[in-house]
């Protein structure tokens, strides 16, 4: 069976047939924030319900952090710091180089932080995250708990201040932007819980700030959840059935095909041309004929 569903025969250059998709590691619960530490030669990754950070590299797997607070998303700052979305403590965290944990943000308006969900960070500096209820919704993913604010994109800047960016989608989940960012890309999983969102919209940047939010792509099968770019532009969504790659028009390029419900992925390896990503219980890998925004 094909790793790769080609649907335009661009994606056929994307792919190569001698480099199939890999099961690098399983036996987890619902993995999910993959995160490329090139100077190190690792992945960092979390396994949710397990309250515990798990770092990847050739040899196998060993416990970065645990308890994590019920850690999802995460990325790397400009100054190469681990940027952590914490469901359990409802909040956002930076872990110093010498390991020490900063709290980045906890709360908006007076009210706490629903369960931050995945993040990214600008060439400002700025920190971007999203915020759905996922993780205080029930005791898998955190702590079951009261929701006190809608389910916003935040952006804080780099003195500390935090703003509601976009404030009027159903569930906010993955996020990425552009490689000039000039676009900011946001999956909607609404659809878990209401009749429609189950789209990734699209905001063009203006004096640093998001507008407009057209429908940019609709996932099926499933929704899309973690998301990121290639140098070129194009989108790499998570999928039901696999990573999907969208053009820069919002056209469905082809897909990879994973065996697994795909909850995120990143960029990494010797080139940043190697696809991590995460799904339900293991981890996956590919190497591809492109190459990732993210840092080396």
């Amino acid at each position: 069976m094909s790793c790769f569903e080609v649907i335009d025969p661009r994606f056929g250059g994307f792919v190569m047939g001698n480099a199939p998709v890999k099961r690098i590691a399983t036996g987890f619960d619902w993995v999910e924030g993959p995160v490329w530490f090139g100077d190190a030669g690792c992945l960092l990754f979390s396994d949710i319900p397990n309250n515990r950070i798990l770092r990847w590299t050739p040899d196998g797997v060993t416990t970065f952090r645990a308890p994590s607070n019920y850690s999802n998303g995460h990325t790397r700052d400009r100054e190469g710091r681990l940027i952590s979305c914490e469901h359990g403590l409802r909040r956002v965290t930076r872990t110093e180089l010498d390991g020490s944990v900063t709290v980045i943000a906890d709360g908006y308006g007076g009210a706490r932080l629903n369960s931050p969900n995945d993040v990214v960070v600008a060439r400002d500096g700025s920190i971007w995250f999203t915020d759905p209820h996922y993780g205080i919704m029930t005791d898998y993913e955190g702590f079951k708990g009261e929701q006190e604010l809608h389910c916003n994109v935040y952006r804080v800047d780099p003195a500390g201040g935090i703003e509601a960016v976009i404030t009027d989608m159903a569930c906010p989940n993955g996020l990425a932007f552009s490689p000039d960012e000039t676009l900011l890309y946001v999956a909607d999983t609404g659809r878990m819980f209401h009749p429609d969102p189950q789209h990734i919209r699209v905001f063009e940047m203006v004096r640093g700030r998001p507008h407009g939010g057209r429908v940019f792509h609709t996932i099926s099968p499933g929704c899309a959840d973690g998301m990121r770019v290639d140098t070129e532009g194009n989108l790499w969504s998570s999928a039901r059935d696999g990573v999907h790659c969208i053009a820069p028009d919002g056209t469905l390029l082809g897909k990879v095909l994973v065996p697994e419900v795909v909850s995120n992925l990143c960029f990494g390896g010797r080139a940043k041309h190697q696809l991590f990503i995460t799904a339900t219980t293991s981890v996956y890998s590919v190497v591809l004929n492109r190459n990732g925004m993210q840092r080396p």
